[in-house]
């Protein structure tokens, strides 16, 4: 198996920190605009990759298919809808040339063979593989044609299922951990699943998140997750299936943000020794030294209600408060100055 990918030049897995994936989905609602619109605003919020899906309503449904929710307004069916989710080559090939030109990787899941063959002439990176699609075999053998890396969510998909896709694998792929739920609640999530993945198909493994929070996308990268990929919209107003279970755009910023500290965070190893050495002028600065209550003069022993703990630890350190007590100035000095050992007889 392969524990690392380029998707585009990006290196998923090994280390690498997090591939992160904006997925828009139908969020564009049929506007050509407006999908460009999203890329603009993905773009600026810093994440890798740009995600659409590719929908061809003759080729992968039926006028009977039902909907999951009836939310349209103005599509008569969900065969009607996706119909009007359908972009041509020329829109596809813009819109990937668009993200390409902002800095984006260009993805989108086919729901289709037909859909692999438009996206192949478009040329995607790499593939994947909406939860619904797990099982739809030829499907995947089809993408797996192209010799490009796959993506797969396991949003509805049991261990045997899985375990099948990964058997007829012969190209890079990932997993990622998902749970079909709009929006997701948090524990239903499964941050536990994406380390057994890993472990159990020795590939790079990630997280799909429906949740409408960045906190599961921050918490997977807090334990070395490969990928996030979450659902956005750019207002929680804006109208479509999935906004309830979308990030907005800030929201995307502050994960992006996020995702890539805590993999920097993690990926450093401090020697603790080093940094206490680098810190001693600051240490000086906020501990505290032995000083005087009052003025003494010479050859005064101390006694401990003399004695206070005063900022800068310029002096003598706190921690050795007690081995002052009992001893004898040399010399007067004054209250509020810390004490310094030549300010002292020696013990005995």
């Amino acid at each position: 198996m392969v524990l690392s990918f380029r998707i585009a030049g990006r290196e998923v897995g090994a280390g690498a920190a997090p591939f992160i994936i904006a997925e828009v989905a139908q969020a564009h609602d049929g506007s050509l605009g407006t999908a460009h619109a999203y890329i603009d605003a993905i773009a600026g919020a810093g994440a890798d990759a740009v995600k659409f899906q590719t929908h061809i309503a003759a080729a992968e449904s039926t006028p009977s298919e039902p909907w999951r929710i009836q939310f349209s307004l103005q599509d008569e069916s969900r065969y009607a809808y996706w119909q009007r989710m359908e972009f041509s080559f020329s829109q596809w090939q813009g819109l990937k040339e668009h993200a390409v030109s902002c800095g984006l990787i260009f993805l989108s899941s086919p729901f289709s063979e037909e859909a692999v063959s438009l996206l192949e002439r478009v040329d995607v990176p790499a593939w994947k593989i909406g939860s619904g699609e797990v099982m739809n075999l030829p499907l995947i053998q089809r993408v797996q044609r192209t010799g490009r890396p796959v993506l797969i969510s396991s949003g509805m998909s049991s261990w045997e299922e899985l375990d099948a896709v990964a058997n007829c694998m012969r190209v890079p792929f990932a997993f990622m951990q998902c749970t079909s739920k709009y929006p997701c609640p948090p524990e239903e999530i499964g941050l536990h699943l994406i380390s057994e993945m890993r472990q159990r198909y020795q590939v790079p493994a990630g997280l799909s998140d429906h949740s409408a929070t960045p906190y599961a996308g921050l918490a997977a990268a807090a334990l070395g997750v490969d990928l996030v990929e979450v659902h956005v919209v750019l207002d929680r107003r804006c109208f479509g299936p999935d906004t309830s279970s979308s990030l907005t755009i800030s929201e995307l910023s502050k994960l992006v943000e996020g995702t890539r500290f805590i993999h920097r965070s993690l990926q450093q190893r401090i020697d603790k020794d080093e940094v206490a050495e680098e810190l001693v002028p600051m240490k000086r600065l906020f501990q505290k030294s032995v000083m005087l209550r009052e003025d003494a003069p010479a050859r005064y022993v101390l006694k401990a209600e003399d004695l206070i703990l005063r900022k800068p630890g310029t002096g003598i350190p706190a921690s050795d408060l007690e081995k002052v007590v009992g001893r004898k100035l040399r010399n007067a000095v004054a209250k509020n100055i810390p004490l310094q050992e030549d300010d002292l007889d020696d013990v005995g």
